[in-house]
């Protein structure tokens, strides 16, 4: 239930906000701002929630979470009226609608020494700007709360929430509700007692004394409305719990029954022997050679090509073993990270459901559900951290060029394989550090890794500075011609590879 104009108009009174400075402006979440105010040895948190149901406004003596990234109507705030002083604190007839007066002393600018001596003035001599006046409008509506700061014109500046189909937003007047009189307000709109609440004095009133109905209405919805929005905000959380939980298990799944057939490799490479042993009895015709296995005594069908020789159809068989037994390998890794995944997923979904404060509860849940998509990204690439140092791998030629244009510098270090295509790798510099011959092989694994040499296992390379590369003309995209270059051979090793995939990060 939000306040009713007689709850906010006694909560104004208890606040006695005139004269107070704004010291901090935080804004936890998307429906809630505090502002900090201070006068002389009455520091106060001002609390406004607009959430449907909860439209109030009060002291708290909670600990205000702040957002993990300062949000909009903030920041807008912080540069408008931070430091200013509080000239009126009232609501406006019984509207629900409280405007704050606020004044923001101009800005003193003291000339430096150098500039003033050339214009041949004293560095004392000081500029100030008028004293600029606010308005703060707070919306208690339920279901239509908002936020507006005011010019002294009240010309909207900027708003909690941007309406345009009602015309608020910005540069629009702020249109106010005529001053109505209604009777019996007071019986219509009676002041809750709060005696049903069971409030302890401790840690909620002034030692022992009354509490005031700032407190009251502070520990009420602190705990009523944090208990409703805590169940909904839970069971949002068992929403994303559930649906990550099976992506992932499904994708175990998938991992253990693509071992339990790469587990079977050996019989490729034993079916290559018998070919190589029995490959005088191909015919060129039968699609299938018929043989004793000398292993087990029993006769067996191996399917071959009548026009290939004994020798390619066996190398066929070794190359789907040697893909196998190397998959195998990797596939040990992929399915040891998603377990991992897993164990991740249940830790925060343990850390999640025993938060207990609503407010940081949802900016939790905002940060684990926010789209990919919506994610800034810096720059194309993946990334990858080693020991302290950066190396990018641009993946096609339109990642290479743009990593060239944009995001290295000169210093960098550029690797590329020989004679095959391939990404464009690149050491970021770190000032007064020397590219250590360990770091120099990771990314070589790199450069051989996401080219078309990785099918060989190895390759030849060049590296050099970035600002060694020359453009080639009328070449395709990204192609560059170094100098200055030096060789360096790479045996692709793949426990370096997933140690850096450990680390990878994708813009």
């Amino acid at each position: 239930m939000s306040l009713n104009c007689n709850e906010i108009d006694l909560i104004l009174s208890e606040l006695d906000l005139n004269g107070s400075f704004i010291q901090e402006i935080v804004q936890p979440n998307f429906n809630s701002l505090a502002l900090y105010t201070y006068k002389p040895g009455n520091p106060k948190t001002l609390f406004i929630s607009l959430a449907s149901g909860e439209c109030r406004i009060h002291e708290t003596r909670r600990k205000i979470t702040k957002n993990e990234k300062p949000l909009r109507f903030q920041e807008m705030l912080k540069s408008k009226i931070k430091g200013s002083r509080i000239l009126s604190c009232r609501q406006l007839g019984k509207e629900r609608i409280i405007k704050f007066e606020l004044e923001k002393a101009g800005t003193i600018y003291v000339m430096p020494q150098a500039q003033a001596y050339a214009a041949k003035k004293s560095k004392s001599v000081q500029t100030e700007d008028g004293d600029e006046i606010f308005y703060l409008y707070v919306r208690l509506w339920s279901n239509a709360g908002n936020i507006f700061l005011c010019d002294k014109d009240n010309l909207i500046l900027d708003s909690f929430y941007r309406r345009p189909a009602k015309g608020e937003k910005t540069g629009e007047s702020l249109v106010l509700p005529n001053d109505c009189h209604f009777d019996n307000l007071q019986e219509k709109f009676p002041i809750r007692s709060f005696e049903e609440l069971e409030i302890p004095v401790s840690g909620h009133g002034n030692d022992g004394d009354t509490l005031t109905f700032n407190q009251k209405v502070d520990f009420y919805y602190s705990q009523n409305a944090a208990q409703s929005s805590l169940e909904s905000l839970l069971e949002q959380a068992e929403k994303w719990y559930e649906s990550h939980r099976s992506k992932i298990a499904a994708a175990l799944e998938r991992l253990n029954e693509k071992r339990e057939t790469f587990k079977n490799a050996s019989q490729y490479k034993h079916q290559g022997d018998l070919i190589l042993s029995f490959g005088h009895l191909i015919d060129g015709k039968s699609n299938f050679l018929e043989c004793e296995d000398y292993e087990t005594g029993k006769k067996i069908s191996i399917k071959i090509d009548p026009k290939k020789s004994a020798q390619e159809n066996a190398s066929e068989y070794y190359e789907t073993y040697k893909k196998q037994t190397g998959g195998l390998e990797n596939l040990e890794y992929d399915i040891e990270s998603t377990q991992k995944e897993l164990e991740n997923l249940e830790k925060q979904y343990k850390e999640i459901i025993a938060e207990k404060n609503p407010i940081k509860l949802e900016q939790i849940l905002r940060k684990t559900q926010k789209p990919k998509q919506q994610e800034k990204k810096s720059h194309p690439g993946l990334d990858f951290f080693i020991d302290g140092w950066q190396i990018i791998v641009g993946r096609d030629a339109s990642e290479n060029d743009e990593l060239l244009r944009h995001t290295v510098k000169g210093a960098d270090m550029w690797l590329h394989v020989r004679d095959y295509h391939g990404g464009y790798v690149f050491i970021k510099n770190r000032p007064g550090k020397t590219v250590p011959l360990e770091i120099l092989l990771y990314a070589g694994n790199l450069a051989v890794y996401y080219s078309k040499a990785r099918k060989n296992g190895s390759a030849d390379l060049y590296y050099t500075q970035v600002k060694h590369l020359r453009r080639a003309k009328n070449a395709p995209k990204g192609t560059v011609l170094p100098t200055n270059e030096k060789n360096l051979f790479i045996k692709l090793d793949e426990s370096k590879i997933r140690k850096l995939q450990e680390t990878i990060q994708d813009f």
